[in-house]
């Protein structure tokens, strides 16, 4: 994780329908199959789980293909939650990494989440950082509030996209060589790979920053 976020840690649309769902073989063709097997009143986000599976393997999505017999777009698409697997494709996924699906779901992240942080919250960060994380645990979406002062004097590269809002005062921006100065109600958006850094020298400057999380895979990114 890059060093902006590192205070906090480490769509084709979803396909699951009540009746069935699109299964892509690594012929490019679709198949059918019947949902009966997941509850899609409990459904999971197993993409993640999918995703440190294979990585803790050191296995490439080619390879895990390769071995499932599911095409490279699909398991990527699964490991971004872009599309839900029937329990039959989880279990060829499974096959390939050499677990279960059962293990898979249990290590998955609930798709439902509600979570409200306060003001007074401890999210982990001593008082006197200036930065206070807005989003608890790992999910697909960072956001950051930035108060007072702030200047760390380094460049930050991400590898996902990025929104900066200006709530209170005023930030300097510097990306890809070209200098923006941002005063209240003002955005800043950057895509993933753009080299910048930024300061605020108001002591009044409240900054939100939103962005696609670090483990999240992009197409360009895979």
């Amino acid at each position: 994780m890059t060093d902006e976020y590192a205070a906090v840690g480490e769509h084709e649309n979803e396909s699951g329908r009540a009746r069935g769902r699109v299964n892509e073989t690594t012929t490019g063709t679709t198949q059918r199959e019947g949902a009966g097997e997941m509850d899609d009143k409990e459904t999971l986000r197993v993409g993640a789980a999918v995703r440190r599976r294979r990585r803790a393997l050191h296995m490439t999505l080619a390879a895990v293909a390769a071995r499932s017999g599911l095409s490279v777009p699909f398991l990527s698409q699964i490991e971004n939650e872009r599309a839900r697997p029937s329990m039959r494709s989880l279990r060829r996924v499974a096959d390939a990494l050499d677990t279960t699906a059962v293990e898979l779901l249990a290590a998955a992240d609930s798709a439902r989440t509600v979570d409200v942080v306060r003001s007074g919250d401890d999210m982990g960060l001593s008082p006197g950082t200036g930065v206070r994380p807005l989003v608890r645990g790992h999910h697909q979406l960072q956001a950051l509030e930035f108060l007072g002062e702030q200047d760390t004097g380094r460049e930050y590269l991400h590898r996902n996209d990025e929104l900066m809002y200006v709530a209170e005062g005023s930030v300097e921006i510097e990306a890809e060589g070209r200098a923006y100065r941002l005063e209240r109600g003002d955005t800043l958006y950057l895509s993933g790979g753009v080299r910048h850094r930024w300061r605020a020298t108001d002591p009044a400057t409240r900054i939100l920053m939103v962005a696609v999380a670090e483990h999240i895979e992009t197409t360009g990114n895979r």
